[in-house]
This record gives C-alpha cells, structure tokens and sequence, in this order.
C-alpha cells in the first residue's frame, strides 16, 4: 500500500522537526531547558577569558624567551599552571553541561515521539501507509539520538566561534596593525592585514568544502535509511523466527539478507568517498592554518616593528579566527549525518499529523465516529476505503444490538477484518459513521493475541498492571479457561510467546475479556487455534459471564453459527464489497440493517 501524500522536501522535513523539537523550551521541561541553556552561554564567556588570557601569556613567554630573561620565564611558567587548570576544569564543566542538556533533549524528545506513535493506535497506522515512515523504532532511536545531540554541539560550537572571532579579530586588529606593500615609487598601506587575510582564508576553505563535499547530506541520508531497512529486516526473521524454520526458509532469508547488506555496504562505499573528498579540504586546512600568519609576521618582525612574543600572539590568534570562520569546514560531515537525521524525524512527525487529520471527525476521507443512545453498534451509509481512496466496502448499513452475536462471513478480500478495525478505530479511511453506545467499553480479540515481555502473571492482567489484579482473581481466571497447571508459573519471566501455544494464548485472551468485561466485543477469528471442545467451553464461558454484551466475530467454523444470532455476509461488487444480512438459518433477509 502506498503513502497517498506527495513527498515533502527536505526543508519541510528539517522544518517539522524543529517546530516539535523546540517543544523541549516551550513545554513542561522549558526551566530545565532554560537554566541548562543559560549556564553554558555563561561557561562559553568563563572560556573565552582564560583563552584571551592565555594568548596574552603566550605573547609574554615568548619575548621573555628572546629577551632570554630567566625570571620572566619563572614567572610566565607559574602563571601557566592556574591558566592551565581553569582551562581543564571549564572543559570538564563544559562537557557535563553540554551532555546534560542533550540527554534531557533527547529524553523529551523520545517521549514526544512515543506519546505521538502509541497515540490513537498510529503505530499500528504507520503499518499500512507504507512510505518514508518505515521502521518508526529506528527514527526513535538513533535518528532521535543523533538529532538531538548534533544541534547542541553545533549551537555551542557556533556560538563560542561568534564571540572568539569578534574576540581575536580584535587581538589581530591590534596586534598585527597596518603593512606597506609596494615599492619605493609606489605603495599601499593595509590596515589590519591579518583581520583581512583571516577572512579571505577563511572563505575560500568554507567555500572549497561546500563546493567539494556537496553531495554529503543525500548520501548520508540514504546511508542512514539504508541501516535502518537492513536492521528493519534482521528483526522481523527474530521475531519470525518458528515459521521461517518451520518452512526451511533459511537460504531464501539469506539471500534477501545479504542483498540488504549489500544496499549497505555500497552505501557507505559512496559514505567513505564524501568522507574523503572532505579529508582533502579540513587536512589541508590543518596543514595551511599555521603556517600562513607566520609567513605574514615575518616581514614586520625582520623590520623590528613586531616582537617575536607579538608573532606567536598573532599566530595563535590568527588559527583562533579561521578556525572560528571555519566551523562549517570542521563540522560539515557531521552537519550532513544531523540534516539526514532531522529528516527522517520530521518524517515520522508528518505522518503522524497525516494520521491526525484523517482521524479528525468529518474530514474529508475520514470516518466518523460518533457516541448515541440506544443500540451497542450501528454502521450508517459506511464506506471503508485505502489510503489512497481505493474502496473496499461500500455504503455498508447494519444495527447490532445489545447482548446481540453477529457473525460476519465472505470470500478473503472482501473486507472482514478491515472493518474490525474501523470499528475499533485503528482504520481511518472511508466515510459515512461508525456509532458506539455511549459510554461502551469495547475488548478485541485477535487470531493471535498480544504476548508482552515479562511474567505470566503480566500477560494475563495486559494491558492492566499486574499489581492490579488479585491472585485469586487471577486464579480463578486461568482456571475457568483451562490453563490451570499454569498458575505455578505467574512470576516466571520467560519468553512466554515462544513458550505458549496457539490455543493456550486464545484462552488467555479470553481470561482477559473475562476481567475487563467489556459490553462490545470484537472477535477475529478468536477460536480457530482450539479445538472444537475448548471452543464450545469458551464461548459457552463468554455468553454465560457477559450475557448482555455485544459480539461483532468473524469466524469460519460451521460449530460457531450455535453462538451467534445472526449473519452479515461480504458480497464482492464492482465498486467495493456490500453486506447482505441473513438469519443464522443461512436465509437471505434483508440487503441491511437498519
């Protein structure tokens, strides 16, 4: 099925992660938020002082060292040792602060993404619009971790570049002063020759990585989604792994495997080859910046108008500017990882808010939902259709009322289990309306129930905490559905979905229903792992226990018409399936239901 939205671009994508990622100073985290931010514009300040005054005592150390002046040299080398440890102890400051602010982002951030993804059953949505929004759990992870942790070094990084350039093109300024260059008939004066060599320097590196490593965001961004697919598809052979082994498929798992690694590999062949073309530009830069203001100051220290301490001064100034100005040459690999990554975010984040629309009541290519008085269901002028309008039931009509049993029948395709989920809400595309009873606590119960991590003793209270329930009423439960001889094991934390049955499962998803005694059911195929004696025993269990609730079940099984008052049956039409209601003799009655 595919994603019926045009693809937004990449801005859009970097855009919608910044209006929910700046939630972390606006939401219920904002004093964290703030105070963290404020400390380190305060500590970048504290860094640049002690870095200013270092660069003075590099000027003083070295003239002492001309003027061979051993008490001068004591005195610099005992000033050293304080500027010294100020230096590390901000360093060490700096790093907590800056790894605080990005743990908390990031945790903020992962719980924005979990409450948007288990919101409204989207992660179970995300599933059938299949797009740029695949493997959501990778988005959530390391694209969260990389998007969160990128932007706080980049801010701090960008931000003490600011104040160091404005700094040290001062100490340029001041240092460096004016040169004549020309010759006796004619010269030029420049001032503040070194500020200017600075720039140009500068811009012709920034320029020189952006021209060189342009590609570096896309093929970074296809390398992320690459690993993301690949992981995707490692997981889903674990979690598969009884019917795959079942089925011999192991060399076919294999190949698509190693064809996934091979999109990989050749994906961080082309990573590896940006990684190089930019090694080309920040080496030479390494080599270069060093070397350049030396070569400047030399004139003027031959002439005797600059000292050798005011050389290395403007030296270590001179690397301080450009290195500043050449921030994006130090960090473009790492700024093309976060854009890819702040995409893929804003990915997730748009089909989030695509699913949000669409569940809206009333939008147009939505469900309505609605809650009334009276009968437990009722689907009025319903029409179920795919994301991308496709029709699948059309213009469905049918009542089913309370402590009625509907068994709803037809041919695979014709929309059975599609329409379980719209009922339930998991299935927002169509039209017409889907009413509850008001107040109506609805339970469903798929062909294979939901098996969490943990106890015994937690898969059959889920979803309600396990403390919430007794022990006796846990018993009592497990007993009355067969699974008796399980009780000893409640607080064995096993991988109970391996351990478990198919038919054992199904009794526990009804033990389930039992405890949350809802007044609408919704059964899929609920039984067809039991045989035809437990079968009997559970639904006879369900009709004696909640006489008064509503089944809407889907089933195969001739033994289950004795459970159920009526039929609807699918009929396949040009134009999407209609349901045709029957008597559970099997007579046609009426084409719906009023």
């Amino acid at each position: 099925m595919q994603n019926s939205q045009s693809a937004p671009s990449r801005r859009t994508l970097v855009g919608r992660f910044w209006s929910s990622a700046r939630g972390f100073w606006l939401k219920e985290d904002r004093v964290t938020a703030w105070l963290l931010t404020v400390g380190l514009i305060v500590l970048i300040f504290i860094q640049l002082g002690v870095q200013y005054r270092l660069n003075i005592w590099n000027r003083d150390i070295f003239n002492a060292i001309a003027l061979k002046d051993g008490n001068a040299i004591f005195t610099q080398a005992l000033i050293l040792l304080p500027l010294a440890a100020a230096t590390l102890g901000l360093a060490v400051i700096a790093v907590y602060g800056r790894m605080t602010m990005q743990r908390e982002w990031r945790a903020w951030l992962v719980k924005h993404l979990l409450g948007r993804w288990l919101a409204k059953g989207h992660y179970y949505q995300l599933n059938l619009v299949r797009g740029e929004s695949l493997v959501p759990e990778g988005r959530m992870t390391d694209d969260a971790r990389i998007a969160s942790d990128a932007p706080v070094d980049f801010t701090v990084g960008m931000f003490s570049s600011f104040v160091t350039a404005i700094t040290f093109i001062g100490v340029l300024w001041v240092v460096g002063g004016d040169i004549t260059v020309g010759t006796s008939n004619f010269s030029i004066v420049i001032p503040g020759y070194l500020v200017i060599a600075a720039v140009i320097y500068s811009a012709f590196v920034s320029v020189g990585m952006v021209l060189i490593a342009r590609q570096f965001i896309r093929v970074s961004e296809a390398t992320s989604q690459a690993e993301a697919e690949f992981r995707y598809a490692l997981t889903r052979l674990r979690e598969n792994g009884e019917s795959i082994a079942l089925l011999s498929g192991e060399q076919e798992e294999q190949r698509g495997l190693r064809e996934g690694l091979r999109s990989v590999i050749e994906r961080w062949r082309l990573y590896a080859r940006q990684h190089m073309r930019a090694t080309v530009v920040s080496s030479s830069n390494s080599l270069l910046a060093p070397t350049i203001p030396l070569i400047l100051c030399t004139p003027k220290y031959i002439a005797g108008t600059m000292t050798l301490g005011e050389v290395t001064q403007a030296a270590a100034a001179f690397v301080l500017v450009q290195s500043a100005f050449n921030w994006l040459v130090d960090n473009y690999p790492r700024l093309a990882d976060w854009m890819a990554s702040a995409r893929r975010v804003g990915q997730l984040l748009l089909a989030f808010d695509h699913l949000d629309t669409i569940s809206k009541p009333g939008e147009a290519g939505a469900i309505k939902r609605t809650e009334e008085a009276g009968a437990a269901l009722r689907l009025r002028d319903l029409t179920v259709s795919l994301d991308d309008g496709t029709v699948i039931i059309n213009d469905a009509d049918a009542t089913i009322g309370l402590s009625e049993r509907v068994l709803l029948l037809g041919d695979s395709g014709t929309g059975k289990t599609t329409l379980l989920r719209a009922i339930a809400g998991l299935w927002p595309w169509g039209q017409g309306e889907i009413a509850l009873r008001t107040g109506a606590k609805m339970f469903l119960m798929p062909q294979r129930p939901y098996i969490p991590l943990g106890t015994l003793r937690r898969v059959v209270s889920y979803p309600l905490a396990s403390s919430d329930v007794t022990d006796d009423k846990i018993l009592e439960l497990m007993t009355s559905v067969g699974l008796g001889h399980l009780v000893k094991n409640l607080d064995e934390d096993v991988a109970w979905d391996h351990v478990l049955s198919g038919g054992e499962k199904q009794r526990i998803a009804f033990a389930r229903l039992f405890l949350h005694r809802p007044n609408l059911i919704i059964m899929d195929e609920a039984t067809s792992a039991l045989d035809t004696a437990s079968q009997t025993t559970m639904m006879t269990l369900l009709i004696d226990r909640l006489p008064n609730a509503a089944v809407v079940s889907i089933a195969h099984r001739p033994e289950l018409d004795a459970f159920h008052d009526r039929k609807l049956i699918f009929e396949h039409r040009p134009g999407g399936s209609h349901l045709i209601a029957k008597g559970i003799s099997g007579h046609s009655t009426r084409a719906s239901i009023p």
